[in-house]
């Protein structure tokens, strides 16, 4: 019984920390606010938006933009024609 109760409370102790380290890869990226829009479409080519249902007022664009409100707040500077997409392309 000692070696059952040991084996389950090393299995619990493990399944802890792996749940730990599922969480902490999982967490939302870093907020980063870019000098200019060539520095943020390296990282985001098709520029950043504040939400998946804004519409660019300059037309067609040629890729996506990744979506997401802190990192658009953190770069709306850069959204010279206010549609709140930051660098589109």
């Amino acid at each position: 019984m000692k070696k059952f109760t040991a084996m389950l409370v090393s299995a619990m102790v493990g399944m802890s920390v792996f749940a730990g380290f599922t969480d902490s890869a999982e967490a939302a990226p870093k907020i980063v606010e870019y000098k200019n829009c060539t520095e943020l479409t390296k990282v985001y080519p098709g520029g950043v938006a504040r939400t998946a249902s804004v519409k660019n007022k300059g037309g067609k664009t040629k890729k996506k933009p990744f979506v997401s409100k802190e990192l658009y707040d953190a770069n709306d500077k850069s959204d010279r024609d206010n549609d709140l997409i930051a660098c589109e392309r």
